[in-house]
Order: C-alpha cells, then structure tokens, then sequence
C-alpha cells in the first residue's frame, strides 16, 4: 500500500510540474509575438532613419 501510494505521489507531482510548464508556455507564446513585432518595428525605425549600425 505505501508503494501504491508513493507511486501516486510521484505521478501527482510529475502532473503539478507539466501543468506549470505549459501555462508558461501559453504565456510565452502570448508574449513572443509582442515581442517580434517591436524588435520589427524597432530595426526597420532605425533603417529607416538612416543609422547603419544596425
């Protein structure tokens, strides 16, 4: 029984650890986007305004 329960622990705490890794993953690929676009905006602002040091 103490076997049996300590499996279950273990899966339990296996579950807990890929449930937080996939709600920061979901957060990340909220952010990524955010992040491509004003890295974007930002090399093409300073292309355009003449700056070769890119």
């Amino acid at each position: 029984m103490n076997v049996i329960l300590g499996i279950v622990a273990v899966i339990a705490i296996v579950f807990f650890i890929i449930g937080g890794t996939v709600k920061a993953l979901g957060f990340l690929l909220w952010i990524a986007p955010i992040l491509i676009v004003l890295a974007i905006v930002v090399f093409l602002f300073r292309l355009i305004s003449g700056r070769r040091r890119v």
